[in-house]
């Protein structure tokens, strides 16, 4: 075992995280996470590791962007045909994990997988910097592919075919996390974190202590 990587630790003293002090819903107690988070002006505050496993069980992991979020769930957006788009229609679960360093917080949420309407797809792909847009065209993303000149070529051929009208492909959109459970995990000292489950019922949120 390499002495200077098994040395590294961090020892958490920041706040802590109680039942007395926890919101009764978890989307609510999201929201007053998610705010705190934005007002430390943390860097990409949204920045989420999205889990995904395929129907035979090998698990992927990368970071997406959170867009939106509701009591229906978590929004991110992306290619339908990626590596992820391909892997959750066959198997619509995942997995989001928040890392918050700068105040000690994770918040891991798992849940189900849906496609956002094409009317919210079409609202935020309209929304984004003409670049990204034509980006979403360019790009055949995770097929392999040449050389980076492929891209510059499909940049400059889609610029050319949509000129400032650029639409919005149909294999981009949004997908929505709809979520299960939501675990709300706060450093403490020594390795003592405090971690609240919020798993849902039919009528609620039920909160119960994990040990850490």
């Amino acid at each position: 075992m390499k002495e200077e990587i098994a040395g590294i630790r961090q020892d958490y003293k920041l706040q802590s995280l109680s039942e007395a002090d926890a919101a009764a819903d978890a989307i609510q107690q999201f929201t007053k996470w998610w705010n705190e988070a934005v007002h430390s002006e943390i860097k990409e505050v949204n920045a989420m590791t999205l889990a995904t496993t395929t129907a035979n069980g090998l698990p992927a992991a990368r970071i997406v962007l959170l867009k939106d979020y509701d009591e229906r769930g978590f929004v991110f957006f992306t290619n339908y045909q990626s590596h992820k788009g391909q892997v959750m229609a066959k198997n619509p679960k995942a997995a989001l994990l928040f890392f918050w360093r700068e105040l000690e917080r994770q918040v891991r949420i798992e849940g189900t997988v849906e496609k956002t309407s094409i009317q919210e797809s079409d609202e935020y792909f309209n929304s984004r910097p003409a670049g990204s847009r034509l980006g979403a065209w360019a790009s055949p993303q995770s097929q392999v592919i040449n050389s980076r000149e492929l891209l510059e070529m499909n940049i400059e051929k889609y610029s050319a075919q949509f000129g400032g009208n650029i639409t919005r492909p149909p294999h981009w959109g949004g997908y929505r996390v709809i979520p299960s459970s939501i675990e709300f995990w706060q450093g403490r000292s020594s390795r003592l974190h405090d971690r609240l489950l919020y798993t849902r019922t039919e009528t609620r949120w039920k909160i119960e202590r994990l040990a850490p």
